[in-house]
């Protein structure tokens, strides 16, 4: 039987302008339209305008991002979750 960690994650986007994100794993690859995450078994994808990564620590898992926030997708292999911040 495996033990299986618990990791608590919380996710901030501020007026569209700035997100922020905790428990992240890496910065799979970033542009001034789009941002991916790696959160576990799963993907975040952020796009936008002007998006320029601030902060990204791997041994504290925090992150942040500024620029206009238009949308941040969640996915997990086949389900995808989509919301759009207009």
């Amino acid at each position: 039987m495996e033990n299986a960690v618990e990791v608590s994650r919380v996710l901030t986007v501020e007026q569209d302008k700035k997100i922020s994100m905790t428990g992240v794993d890496a910065v799979k690859n970033f542009s001034e339209t789009q941002i991916t995450l790696v959160i576990g078994k799963q993907t975040l994808l952020i796009t936008g305008t002007d998006l320029k990564v601030l902060v990204f620590s791997e041994s504290t898992g925090n992150f942040v991002a500024g620029g206009k926030v238009t949308s941040v997708k969640f996915t997990t292999g086949h389900s995808s979750l989509k919301r759009l911040f207009q």
